[in-house]
């Protein structure tokens, strides 16, 4: 048993790295239907949201760039703990108060995105990150520094 968990263990940061990968993709592209009208536009109609609403348009553009930046791992814990309280935000504000359920407020997207984004803020980008490549450079750029004598 200790064998499997350990095989497990060392793929640990390629899953969540594609689970990071894919969380902002789909949180981008729901920014992108919102200001740009594409996959279906707002809420599926086609549209966009007005330029400056509130809440819908700040949403929207936390959603596309706090999406593209956890998409490429890019300062993503602090992207996700913005993209996380956003989210927060959009189930207690406008779902809750339809009903004590996500199945009954239609929150569900909501509730899983915050989630989601806040489990990145604790367990960061993993691998395959524009964080990991920068932080093991600057790693690599420290140990040819010359010490002092």
């Amino acid at each position: 048993m200790s064998q499997i968990s350990a095989r497990l263990d060392q793929g640990r940061p390629y899953v969540l790295g594609l689970f990071r990968i894919v969380v902002g993709l789909l949180f981008l592209c729901h920014g992108a239907a919102s200001l740009f009208g594409v996959l279906g536009g707002a809420g599926g109609t086609g549209g966009t949201v007005p330029t400056g609403s509130w809440p819908g348009w700040y949403a929207a553009v936390i959603e596309l760039v706090g999406g593209a930046l956890v998409l490429v791992g890019l300062g993503t814990r602090a992207a996700a703990f913005i993209a996380s309280g956003a989210m927060a935000y959009a189930y207690f504000k406008v779902h809750q108060p339809m009903g004590l359920f996500p199945l009954q407020n239609g929150g569900e997207l909501s509730a899983m995105y915050c989630w989601s984004m806040l489990l990145l803020v604790f367990t960061g980008p993993g691998a395959l990150s524009l964080d990991t490549v920068f932080s093991s450079s600057r790693a690599t750029d420290r140990g040819r520094e010359p010490v002092a004598a």
